[in-house]
């Protein structure tokens, strides 16, 4: 199933976390699309650094739950900590689409819950993905019009 997951990193070395991270996950999806990074502002949270934001796409035969968990696992070897909500991270991984799966648990959302509302995910995601659709929301290029 098409999978899309946007990245992010606003502590350390940025871009290598980033390229971390899509090394990583190419161990267990096949990453068929990668943007560019973006720089981006923090959205909400404490003070905190400026962040790189990409999204990828991939191909992956794991179901939804169980690719969150391997990219938990990701983070969690990457570094990362969570010790305040929406605090500065090395690297956060983010399952916005998994093919047109509606999930909603104590879990996983999908789609994303917000990914619609956030520019540094839609600016990279219509980059590699020009014809790029959020099921029960809409074209992503619409999507980022509105913001």
């Amino acid at each position: 199933m098409k999978v899309v997951i946007a990245l992010g990193s606003n502590l350390g070395d940025r871009d290598l976390n980033i390229s971390s991270a899509v090394l990583e996950l190419a161990k267990i999806i096949e990453v068929t699309h990668l943007s560019t990074n973006y720089e981006t502002q923090p959205v909400g949270g404490p003070d905190q650094p400026e962040y790189l934001n990409a999204v990828l796409l991939a191909e992956s035969a794991l179901a939804p739950h169980d690719l969150l968990t391997a990219m938990l696992e990701i983070e969690n070897k990457l570094g990362r900590t969570r010790e305040i909500r929406w605090g500065a991270r090395t690297i956060d991984l983010d399952l916005i689409v998994a093919g047109g799966e509606k999930i909603k648990n104590d879990l996983l959302e999908l789609p994303h819950p917000r990914a619609h509302e956030r520019r540094f995910v839609l600016e990279p995601w219509l980059e590699i993905d020009p014809d790029a659709l959020i099921p029960g929301k809409g074209s992503v290029l619409e999507l980022l019009r509105e913001i």
